[in-house]
């Protein structure tokens, strides 16, 4: 066994669900709370893009009936 620290992986992005409530005056849907269902992973390498992790799997996104927000990590 090394002494040597070992770093931890973090997600490059968090990924939230926020289901439609309703719409707006104009007809634009009215969104709910985000709720985190999950993170994308950069791959190892040179592999390009990023492995999606869901938590979570809303039964409304099944009825497309909310929206996922994938947003960077800080």
């Amino acid at each position: 066994m090394t002494n040597e620290k070992q770093t931890k992986a973090k997600p490059s992005h968090r990924v939230s669900f926020s289901r439609i409530i309703g719409s707006n005056d104009d007809g634009s849907d009215k969104l709910g709370p985000a709720r985190e269902i999950g993170a994308v992973w950069e791959r190892k390498g040179d592999k390009k893009g990023g492995i999606l992790q869901l938590d979570h799997i809303p039964v409304e996104l099944t009825r497309h009936e909310g929206v996922i927000f994938v947003v960077p990590v800080e």
